[in-house]
C-alpha cells in the first residue's frame, strides 16, 4: 500500500471515529425528555 492510500484510510478511519464518539456523547449527556404521556400526575394522591 502507498504512502497516500495509507494517508486516505487513516484519516478516513479517524474522522469517522472522531464523529462516532461526538454523537455517543452526545446522546450520553442529553437531559431526558419528560413523558408527555404519563398520566403520573393523575393519580389519586394517597
Amino acid at each position: 500500500m502507498n504512502s497516500s492510500a495509507l494517508t486516505m484510510m487513516l484519516v478516513t478511519e479517524i474522522t469517522v471515529a472522531c464523529i462516532t464518539i461526538y454523537f455517543f456523547y452526545k446522546i450520553l449527556k442529553t437531559p431526558p425528555k419528560k413523558d408527555p404521556g404519563s398520566f403520573s400526575e393523575n393519580d389519586a394522591k394517597h
